[in-house]
């Protein structure tokens, strides 16, 4: 692995403190649906520092109803010494029970609420990054999380975004909630729903946000390198950082991001090679994560595949073999036939990778902005159609 100078000055970077949990190095890895569970959070977790590594979100409907999917969601491997899960709901006494299940089975040391979610199934009914504009609902949602978690010393944290649009912004608001309410932390995507995930996250928020709590803030929001993580520590002034789409393919990417909070220039360049071995040890992760089945193993790794294969000019149809396969036998075979020694692509290093779709409008329930309250009819039309049902 090839190394490469910086000239940014190292930040003083102290632990974090969420209850009992003592986070060493504030570096969380955000959670992604479809992405972080445990396979993925392993290999993370193996190149990066002793920070968090928080789980794929689980919906307490789904988790409530027992159903099998949400229960292989909870799993964390031997190695995570805090096992952090991230619930979903919309129903205060849906996520009450959700999380009473996870406490009362020792699934979790740590549990993130999320309210950052920007999909149009989750916003249209009120869900996500849509909830904290009415305050009573995500109010209640917070008190009745942490009530439960207080007492067996599990802390909560919250995962927000700047607002709706920017006519209609809520981060302040629901954070100075959530630290009223006992969260321990939140976490800042600088974008707005409108937003998705296109144009450039607003650091300037993070900032203004660290100066609003007295809670610990960790940012979240284009870190694609090591050094975009030093920048936003230094010109946020955040407790800590959040990585999402940047380490989709890359879980080196939490080595770099070591190094650079330890004074190093060293950086993670694999040969295409190296990533192929990479991704060999994460399918077979993924056959033990589905008990077995390699067929649904190679198939949840082609969304994996195409951000490993990032930058590297394999050619289209290798990219079509890969997706064509059906076994680990299939995936050895393809990873063989890769050239071994090709370098790392520096030139996509410090692009956006997963999904990047831009502004657009949002949905919402019909008259959701007319007011900051939920009124008895609109927890009536919630409650009963949750946007992420048991069935997932």
């Amino acid at each position: 692995m090839a190394g490469t100078e910086t000239d940014r000055l190292t930040p003083k970077v102290p632990p974090v403190q969420l209850g009992p949990i003592t986070v060493p190095v504030p570096v969380m890895l955000s959670p992604m649906a479809g992405v972080t569970n445990w396979p993925f959070r392993l290999l993370c977790r193996e190149y990066g520092p002793d920070g968090l590594y928080v789980g794929e979100m689980v919906t307490a409907r789904a988790l409530v109803a027992r159903n099998p999917k949400a229960f292989r969601l909870c799993r964390f491997a031997p190695q995570e010494k805090v096992r952090s899960l991230q619930l979903y709901g919309v129903d205060p006494q849906i996520m009450e029970q959700a999380t009473r299940m996870v406490v009362d089975a020792g699934w979790a040391d740590h549990i993130d609420m999320n309210f950052g979610c920007p999909v149009p199934k989750v916003t249209r009914h009120g869900g996500g990054s849509a909830l904290p504009w009415k305050t009573d609902l995500f109010a209640e949602l917070v008190h009745r999380v942490v009530a439960v978690c207080s007492p067996a010393g599990i802390p909560v944290t919250a995962k927000i975004r700047v607002g709706i649009d920017h006519q209609h912004e809520t981060f302040l608001e629901a954070a100075h909630i959530a630290q009223e309410e006992g969260c321990a932390a939140v976490t800042l995507h600088a974008r707005t729903t409108a937003e998705y995930y296109g144009g450039h996250a607003d650091w300037d928020r993070i900032a203004q946000l660290v100066q609003a709590v007295d809670i610990p803030v960790f940012g979240n929001g284009d870190i694609w390198t090591a050094e975009d993580a030093l920048d936003m520590f230094a010109q946020t002034g955040c407790a800590g950082v959040a990585i999402g789409r940047g380490c989709q393919g890359r879980p080196w990417l939490f080595a770099d991001i070591a190094a650079a909070l330890a004074g190093s220039p060293e950086r993670q360049e694999p040969t295409l090679g190296q990533v192929g071995a990479i991704m060999a040890r994460h399918a077979r992760l993924l056959v033990e994560f589905y008990d077995g089945d390699e067929r649904m193993a190679v198939h949840d790794m082609r969304k994996h595949v195409a951000w490993y294969l990032k930058g590297f000019a394999v050619g289209g149809q290798v990219r079509r073999d890969f997706m064509a396969c059906e076994s680990l036998e299939d995936m050895d075979r393809c990873i063989a036939d890769l050239d071994q020694d090709m370098p790392y692509p520096r030139a996509v290093a410090g692009k956006p990778r997963g999904r990047v779709r831009y502004a657009k409008k949002v949905r919402l329930p019909y008259g959701w902005l007319d007011s900051r309250t939920t009124t008895h009819q609109e927890r009536e039309t919630l409650f009963g159609n949750d946007p992420m049902d048991a069935s997932y």
